[in-house]
């Protein structure tokens, strides 16, 4: 790539937790724009999302992993597998922990994985996040308990939500990365296609409106994208479900909910492409789109990972 400056460095870095733990609201404040999907339900991220992001003249590429915890279906599976796939290929590896939550079961689980089987040598930071939520003691033996489990190299404390401490996670991030030409454009904030980002930014609406399992039920795919000569974009969307009960929940009277949905997703691919989109949502009931490889080759994820 031509015109990097010296000292360039570029690397991958992991953001690896439980669900729900803050990677994703993470991710977008270190890129400064939205580039993965941020829901209150758990499991919400299924591909490993790439964002990046410039501090000086390094390049930090975040690979913003599925949340871990203990899968049950073959999706569950996919997405863990991802998880630790993208830890293990990084540069650096940073573990989200929600101060809220402490020390659980799962971020123990972690803990004991990642002592087990990250190579020697590799930076894992900790990350406390939402720390505006607890009490600066609690805190402090948060941290003294996770350093007593696993000898992290920096420990940070942080609100993603919020921005506290966020700028010194990236500078030190910028230091342990390799040294190296560029990845990416300077200007480019993630390396998903354009029709993946879009289907999540639909996938997002429909999670924050639909209630219970059904989010986890459907999938969203980009059926076609035709940039118009008036300087519009048409985009076309398959949203699968997997009964004909799911169909008319996500319709709604009247086609009510679809259509709330189409807005509130529209006017946010419209806000992120920087010009005006007509999107277009279509229901298909697909029974066993969760059993498809087609699918999964779709959300960025191996079908194969998910065998049991």
């Amino acid at each position: 790539m031509n015109d990097v400056p010296e000292g360039a460095r570029a690397g991958f870095v992991a953001l690896i937790g439980e669900p729900n733990a803050g990677k994703s609201t993470l991710l977008n404040r270190m890129v400064g724009a939205k580039v993965s999907i941020v829901t209150h339900k758990v499991q919400t991220t299924r591909a490993r999302i790439r964002g990046v992001c410039m501090e000086g003249v390094s390049q930090i590429v975040f690979v913003d992993t599925p949340g871990i915890f203990r899968p049950r279906r073959r999706l569950d599976r996919s997405m863990v597998k991802a998880a630790w796939g993208g830890a293990s290929d990084a540069d650096v590896v940073v573990l989200l922990i929600e101060a809220t939550r402490g020390i659980t079961e799962g971020v123990e689980a972690i803990i004991a994985r990642i002592a087990d089987e990250m190579p020697k040598g590799k930076p894992v930071a900790l990350a406390i996040n939402k720390i505006d939520r607890v009490k600066a003691e609690t805190l402090l033996e948060l941290a003294e308990s996770c350093n007593a489990a696993f000898p992290f190299a920096k420990t940070f404390m942080i609100s993603a939500e919020k921005g506290y401490g966020v700028k010194d996670l990236r500078e030190w991030l910028a230091e342990q990365i390799p040294s190296g030409p560029w990845y990416y454009p300077e200007d480019q904030i993630a390396d998903l296609p354009m029709r993946m980002i879009a289907a999540e930014m639909t996938r997002e609406k429909l999670t924050l409106r639909l209630h219970e399992e059904l989010p986890y039920q459907l999938t969203v795919e980009t059926e076609k994208w035709e940039d118009k000569s008036d300087g519009t974009t048409r985009i076309d969307q398959i949203i699968y479900v997997a009964r004909d009960g799911h169909k008319g929940i996500l319709l709604g009277a009247k086609g009510e909910t679809i259509k709330q949905i189409g807005s509130a997703a529209r006017a946010e691919i419209s806000e992120f492409l920087g010009r005006t989109v007509h999107l277009f949502l279509q229901v298909k009931v697909r029974p066993n789109w969760l059993e498809e490889a087609e699918r999964y080759s779709e959300m960025g994820l191996d079908f194969k990972d998910g065998d049991a």
